[in-house]
């Protein structure tokens, strides 16, 4: 008789990416892995961001902290390299970054430059195939890729804007991916969290009024958190999951139900 599959993460090694502070989705993220006995790596974008990424880290016990801006060269094979020296193997990784530039995100999407577009699609959906690509020789076992999306992928947000159409892009990169990894047990999916207060949502416009509409029209007429993230981020990295690849699950209390 098989044993019983299980939702516990001790023995695994995973990376998280994009954690900005205590209250951002990855930190969420970050503290469901070790709560289910994970060994944690974590990045931080540059020195200024560090003294509020490394007291969620310590709390955690990561066992690497390193630097990583996607749009330097060279700074995520570093941090990929870095793992292999350490662990020698990844059992799941957690992409959690997105950036647009001000003038492009508060603008029109017809308007935004060629240049915004761009970086745009570099930082928040390309650099998720290039973690992509550099995980996969670690993990000859298998193993889980996991980033963050948003419904406005799929329908117009207000003030959402440009990232509407990058969102789009990552969710097909990673149904491409789950598909192409899929032949070395490496899945690979999209969280779609509903509006959460992070540092990074402070960026569009009008964000405060945008979380109590969700609240008031969601069927469950609540909000989430970054905890709901993470548990369901902790159950897909898990061997409870094994056979699970390829989605764009939400956490919003309802609201894609909703035209």
């Amino acid at each position: 008789m098989s044993q019983p599959l299980t939702t516990s993460l001790r023995g695994k090694r995973g990376l998280v990416v994009g954690i900005a502070n205590d209250s951002s989705i990855a930190a969420g993220c970050a503290r469901a892995f070790a709560a289910q006995g994970a060994t944690l790596a974590a990045t931080y974008l540059n020195e200024k961001a560090l003294p509020h990424v490394r007291p969620v880290t310590d709390a955690l016990g990561c066992e690497l902290l390193l630097p990583c801006d996607v749009s330097v060269a060279g700074q995520l094979e570093a941090v990929f390299e870095k793992v292999r020296a350490t662990w020698g193997r990844l059992d799941f990784l957690l992409h959690a970054i997105a950036f647009a530039p001000a003038a492009d995100l508060h603008g029109r999407v017809v308007d935004c430059s060629a240049a915004g577009f761009g970086l745009a699609m570099d930082v928040s959906c390309h650099s998720f195939l290039r973690m992509a690509r550099l995980a996969e020789p670690l993990m000859p076992d298998g193993g889980c890729l996991l980033t963050v999306t948003f419904y406005g992928s799929e329908r117009v947000v207000a003030n959402y804007n440009l990232m509407g159409p990058v969102k789009a892009a990552l969710e097909s990169a990673v149904r491409y991916t789950a598909a192409e990894l899929g032949p070395k047990q490496i899945r690979a999916h999209a969280i779609s969290p509903g509006p959460i207060s992070t540092r990074a949502a402070s960026g569009i416009a009008h964000f405060d009024a945008l979380l109590v509409a969700e609240a008031a029209a969601a069927p469950e007429h609540q909000l989430v958190d970054i905890e709901d993230v993470g548990a369901l981020a902790a159950f897909l990295v898990s061997d409870g999951a094994r056979h699970i690849t390829g989605t764009i699950i939400p956490v919003d209390s309802g609201q894609h139900l909703l035209a």
